[in-house]
């Protein structure tokens, strides 16, 4: 008797944690179904009606267009820094500065000169703080070649590499990809050429990750 009641007080705690951990899991599943189905085309992003090619077959890309002067971009940085911590092995993340108008194509240049001398790693999140956090506006050709100097990189090459045909051309391939995903204003997030998600808020990232996973399922 006593060997039975000690098998039957271990057979109903048994079924008791596998009851309870079934609905555990069951909470947890329903909780990330609800959350990716509250993530909706036409309300958390926007799905491109002429998808783009990724520059990374095999990848998931993933595109941020932003311009140093938006106070959204600044706020929603933290939570792409965040983000870029933990990316997937299979995701390629490509910054892309936006160029749809002559002050933002200032900006677009200099954050392709950063990239060209190898120095954008110390300035990019410097010019977000100092146009949005310190007290001097770094939006114009003349303010950047002077604040690039702070990274030993002298005027007179800023200024070369500005103008130059590559520089140039990246600027076109920028506004070429902005008018192809019909972009209005930044920060947008472009996910693989065919979404995308706009805001400046941490649930950015989480309607990425969803995205992600719908292209990942999708291969």
């Amino acid at each position: 008797m006593h060997k039975l009641y000690e098998m039957t007080t271990r057979t109903i705690k048994s079924m008791k944690k596998f009851i309870l951990g079934g609905m555990t899991a069951m909470v947890m599943a329903f909780s990330v179904n609800a959350m990716a189905a509250d993530f909706v085309a036409g309300k958390d992003y926007t799905v491109v009606q002429n998808p783009g090619k990724v520059s990374v077959p095999g990848k998931i890309e993933v595109r941020e267009f932003f311009w140093y002067g938006c106070p959204h971009c600044f706020t929603l940085e933290p939570h792409m820094q965040a983000w870029l911590k933990k990316i997937p092995k299979d995701v390629n993340f490509i910054r892309t500065p936006a160029a749809m108008n002559p002050l933002w194509e200032q900006g677009a240049r200099a954050y392709y000169v950063s990239e060209a001398l190898g120095v954008r790693k110390r300035t990019h999140l410097p010019l977000f703080h100092t146009n949005h956090a310190g007290n001097q506006q770094v939006l114009q050709k003349d303010a950047f070649a002077k604040f690039f100097t702070q990274y030993g990189v002298p005027e007179a090459k800023f200024n070369s590499m500005y103008s130059s045909f590559a520089i140039t051309a990246k600027i076109a391939e920028s506004n070429q990809l902005a008018q192809q995903y019909q972009l209005s204003g930044v920060p947008a997030v472009v996910v693989n050429g065919k979404y995308v998600v706009q805001g400046e808020d941490g649930k950015v990232t989480q309607v990425v990750d969803y995205l992600i996973n719908k292209e990942r399922k999708a291969k």
